[in-house]
């Protein structure tokens, strides 16, 4: 019923310009924070990138005591995580690395993303701006570009149900008022 609601996903060059300028603005609304340590905690979380030489499987787990594990193709880092609610912001740090670490906002949060956007202004040093993680169990079955569609897609159901929400509303009215 809602199908010619469904937007198609509009063309952009990287997972950073999707995200920031196509997806993040309409989707914001329905994330989860990071004080939900629920939605995060104790899953494995696979990364994603857009880079056609990012050919490496890598897992990030988020431990309950603050620990950090990562695993690139089966080997082991581990490190700290640690959740700054005055700001709230996200840092993580590894013990192997050759800085204090890394600090991060959250762009996006539900059962499926964990989307942090790294501080500072990224794209003026050239880097990435978005660090993009997908629960293992979908990431699996799924590539970058279809993981943007599967999040702009969220945006677009949650929008076509509060759409539909509001025309039977306005039935209820019509109705009440012939009446």
């Amino acid at each position: 019923m809602l199908q010619p609601l469904r937007q198609t996903l509009p063309e952009a060059s990287s997972i950073d310009d999707y995200l920031e300028f196509k997806i993040l603005p309409k989707v914001r609304p329905w994330s989860e924070d990071l004080r939900e340590q629920k939605f995060y905690l104790g899953k494995s979380w696979m990364e994603f990138r857009d880079d056609v030489n990012f050919h490496k499987t890598v897992l990030h787990f988020f431990q309950p005591d603050g620990e950090y594990i990562r695993s690139e193709d089966g080997e082991i880092s581990s490190g700290k995580w640690r959740f700054l609610a005055e700001s709230n912001k996200f840092l993580i740090t590894e013990d192997d690395k050759d800085h204090d670490g890394e600090l991060y906002d959250l762009a996006f949060l539900d059962d499926d993303f964990f989307i942090l956007r790294k501080h500072g202004n990224q794209r003026k040093l050239g880097k990435r701006t978005f660090f993009l993680m997908l629960h293992e169990p979908l990431a699996k079955r799924t590539n970058w570009h279809e993981a943007m569609e599967i999040l702009y897609d969220k945006a677009n159901r949650s929008v076509g149900f509060y759409v539909l929400l509001f025309v039977a509303f306005l039935l209820v009215i019509v109705i009440w008022l012939l009446l």
